[in-house]
């Protein structure tokens, strides 16, 4: 059950499962040093880079120290500048979706070799991911369970930002209860990548976090301020203007593959739906999603649980997440282990959520929105154990009143 962390039952089991675990992650390290070592990933034997996702992260802050940031947006002049990182034509480009702010962390890397860049990218995110999951979950045994997740050698692979943004998420609800100025501050960092922070909004409302709300708003409007003296006011315009080219190129027309959208868009288009009863099916998720969410915030249940559905219910709300995106579904089983060790039911949907993620690996079937929904399941199926209990307590109590007693 390497997916989430169940209850172990003794020492020999606790040590199965870290070998486990460790052995998925050195194997994941000694794949990409292969791959390294033979020129088959990062660079070539020209020591020209691969055309990956990476690519778009460092050739566009390359274009931000360059003084022509907001071109970054353009397809034209982004595509001329990944042809110049790569040392190659190539036919087609990878777009740079992300606001100015984030030219802050593509400048830095972009200052570096491409290599270095990304090795440092890769390593620093994966620490920041491994140690956050950790802190959540009270267990360095859980940080090395959600590095051997196969998401995991996705971002690492591609230099994608699931890592970091996972990270910031649970750094951020795990400062909320203690250090609300602190989650703010995350949460406003969070905005890098804004289609997760889409229900976040509402349960600060809901729960009265008027000092997290008031961090994640000044966070938010300093950083996209100094995105613009440093990177140029333009750049917010130009990302503006891109934004609905971008959703209709990733979403709409899944120029990607439909099988690589781990959403409920993007399954029932993998499954044949038209576009416009898959952008119904998405809605109805979305606002399923933001309905139980604020029932279960409003609610009295522990935080540890509200913020794990939190967590994976981002996920099925937005129609644009990818299978590097879902390492929050590890903050989410954190959360989760946080509240209470995991039963033997939840280890064996939590082991299936693992298969889901490997059945996208091995098959390139969009399995990832199963997982979401197995992790959205345990919080369900948790709140009903509650109310069971609840309720079973009630019934007790009126029985051993001298009322309620039978006669």
């Amino acid at each position: 059950m390497l997916f989430g962390f169940p209850r172990i039952d003794g020492p020999r089991g606790l040590r199965l499962l870290i070998a486990a675990a460790l052995a998925a992650v050195l194997a994941y390290a000694a794949i990409l040093a292969v791959l390294y070592a033979r020129h088959a990933w990062i660079v070539d034997t020209s020591g020209r880079p691969f055309f990956i996702d990476f690519v778009a992260i460092w050739s566009s802050g390359k274009l931000a120290l360059g003084g022509a940031a907001a071109s970054a947006y353009d397809g034209h002049a982004i595509h001329a500048a990944e042809i110049a990182t790569v040392g190659h034509p190539v036919a087609g480009y990878l777009g740079w979706p992300y606001p100015p702010a984030y030219f802050f962390v593509a400048g830095a890397l972009a200052a570096l070799p491409f290599t270095g860049a990304f090795l440092l990218w890769i390593v620093a995110t994966l620490a920041l991911y491994a140690a956050a999951t950790g802190a959540v979950a009270r267990s360095w045994i859980a940080g090395l369970l959600a590095c051997a997740v196969p998401f995991t050698l996705s971002d690492l692979y591609d230099g994608q930002n699931g890592l970091l943004m996972a990270a910031l998420m649970a750094a951020a609800l795990l400062a909320m209860e203690r250090r609300p100025l602190l989650s703010g501050a995350l949460l406003g960092l969070m905005t890098l990548k804004p289609q997760f922070g889409l229900l976040f909004p509402l349960t600060l409302l809901l729960d009265g976090r008027w000092r997290t709300i008031a961090a994640a708003i000044v966070t938010t409007v300093t950083l996209n301020a100094l995105a613009g003296v440093v990177f140029g006011f333009d750049t917010f315009g130009a990302f503006l203007h891109t934004l609905p080219d971008t959703g209709k190129t990733l979403v709409v027309q899944g120029s990607v593959g439909w099988n690589k959208l781990q959403t409920v868009y993007g399954v029932t288009r993998y499954l044949g739906g038209g576009a416009d009863f898959a952008a119904l099916l998405q809605g109805i998720a979305a606002c399923a999603s933001v309905v139980a969410t604020a029932l279960l915030w409003r609610g009295r249940q522990p935080f540890a649980r509200k913020a794990a559905f939190l967590a994976a219910a981002c996920l099925l709300a937005t129609p644009y997440a990818f299978f590097y995106d879902l390492p929050v579904l590890a903050v989410a089983a954190a959360f989760l282990h946080r509240e209470r060790a995991f039963d033997a039911v939840e280890g064996i949907v939590l082991a299936a959520a693992f298969a889901a993620t490997i059945a996208f690996v091995l098959f390139a079937v969009p399995a990832g929105l199963a997982a979401i929904l197995l992790v959205l399941g345990l919080v369900v199926r948790r709140n009903w154990q509650a109310a069971r209990k609840t309720s079973a307590s009630l019934n007790a109590a009126a029985w051993a009143s001298p009322s309620g007693r039978s006669p």
